[in-house]
């Protein structure tokens, strides 16, 4: 293990002891917790660093490593974490990049400009509203359609929440502005997988080739409740078979769309199921069932819910009931960068030997900053394979490697956006000198 990973390691392990207790982590967003974590953080910036800690308008928290050109390269992600989390899921990003700017800083003065971001309320843990920070500078957001009315669990309103840490809903858009003013050329991120995939291939590190779109509905099967003694099977409207029959047919159509590849995996879940009247001598007379799509590939992801919604009326029909689909949530695919992908690609190949791609199936900041500049990730093996909670981990010698690729992955798209910027600035000055010679 390498300086750097050790230094990563343990500002992990420092990071853990500070803002969790015997359940997990506890920096959720918006909160004391979280709070405290963001000032552990801006403090270590400015002793080990030197350099200052600012924050935009929807309160993500940035650090610049100035450069030779104002070419600049963002690494990200995010602190917050969920109830009861685990030790490495966001903060590892943070951290990691922390480690690249400490390293370049020993160097000198890097070609570009280095950019740092510890995205606000990733998980959406609290009011349900995900990626708020990254969004916004995104500008995919609309604070005050999408954010005013959240509530928690308590009754706690989103905008007094934000009030608490100093932001104004109204004012979040101009983190958009901010985040363009920066001149990124590239967005990286270094992230745990949260599943079991790089576990199942025995690899320590992976490179990410987008993330999946997703489509969630609500689906409500309507049918008649009736005595489970008295009504005859064939006279039944049983809301709770139709649902069970879409939900298979939903499994068999992530079957029937999944290839042979990464990039062409497919899944459809149905996550949440309520059942009324629910009590076990009543036929069902209705019943709500979710189903959760995903795709890298959008045409794919529109003929899945194609298939899905007439697999719903199929089962409706079958069983003599009725049904009606509430839109929850839509997200574009987001594939990444092809070329920051082959940066990522040699990088890991360098430190494990291989280098495996899968896609995203959670989302990350790193999604909505694909819509808005070339973006990759690379993910560490989690072992056992879970997430959002404190059996989260990855083995050391993983986490080693998938540090040092991330590192790597930065070097290498630095150079070449050092390279792109000598060019460009050999263009310019060839331009000035042919314009003073026709002057002449």
């Amino acid at each position: 293990m390498n300086a750097s990973s050790r230094r990563v390691i343990a500002d992990l392990k420092e990071l853990a002891k500070l803002t969790s207790d015997e359940r997990g982590a506890q920096r959720v967003a918006w909160g004391a917790t979280w709070k405290k974590a963001r000032e552990w953080y801006a403090a270590k910036v400015v002793r080990e660093l030197g350099l200052q800690v600012y924050r935009d308008e929807a309160a993500n928290l940035w650090v610049t490593l100035p450069g030779e050109s104002k070419r600049s390269i963002v690494l990200g992600s995010h602190l917050d974490s969920v109830p009861g989390g685990g030790w490495l899921d966001g903060c590892l990003g943070v951290l990691g990049g922390l480690e690249v700017l400490r390293s370049t800083m020993v160097k000198g003065k890097p070609p570009v400009t280095l950019h740092l971001v510890d995205w606000a309320d990733e998980e959406g843990a609290r009011f349900g509203r995900s990626l708020t920070g990254s969004a916004a500078a995104a500008g995919t957001l609309d604070a005050e359609k999408e954010l005013a009315h959240l509530v928690d669990r308590q009754g706690g309103k989103l905008p007094d929440a934000l009030a608490d840490n100093g932001v104004a809903l109204p004012r979040m858009g101009q983190a958009h502005a901010a985040f363009l003013a920066l001149q990124a050329q590239a967005y990286l991120e270094l992230h745990i997988e949260q599943g079991p995939v790089l576990e199942s291939m025995r690899k320590p590190v992976g490179v990410v080739l987008g993330t999946m779109g997703v489509e969630r509905h609500n689906l409500r099967f309507v049918g008649q409740a009736a005595h489970s003694g008295a009504a005859p099977i064939h006279l039944r409207k049983d809301a709770f078979l139709a649902a069970a029959e879409f939900a298979l047919a939903c499994r068999d159509i992530s079957v029937r769309h999944s290839g042979k590849t990464p990039r062409t995996r497919v899944v459809a879940t149905c996550g949440v199921v309520k059942v009324e009247p629910n009590f076990v001598t009543a036929v069902p007379g209705s019943t709500e069932i979710s189903i959760d799509l995903r795709a890298l590939d959008g045409k794919v992801l529109g003929k899945m819910l194609t298939e899905a919604r007439r697999a719903a009326q199929q089962a409706a029909r079958k069983h003599h009931v009725t049904v009606q689909w509430t839109p929850l949530l839509h997200i574009t695919p987001r594939p990444f960068d092809e070329t920051l992908m082959a940066m990522a690609r040699a990088s890991v190949k360098q430190v494990t030997g291989g280098a495996p791609e899968l896609p995203s199936g959670p989302l990350h900041d790193a999604s909505e900053m694909a819509g808005v500049v070339p973006t990759a990730m690379v993910f560490a093996q989690s072992s056992p394979g879970i997430s959002h909670t404190r059996l989260e981990d990855t083995p050391l010698p993983a986490l080693d490697k998938a540090i040092r690729a991330f590192m790597l992955t930065v070097e290498r798209a630095v150079e070449h956006h050092a390279q792109l910027s000598r060019a460009e600035d050999r263009r310019r000055a060839g331009a000035v000198q042919r314009r003073r010679k026709r002057a002449a």
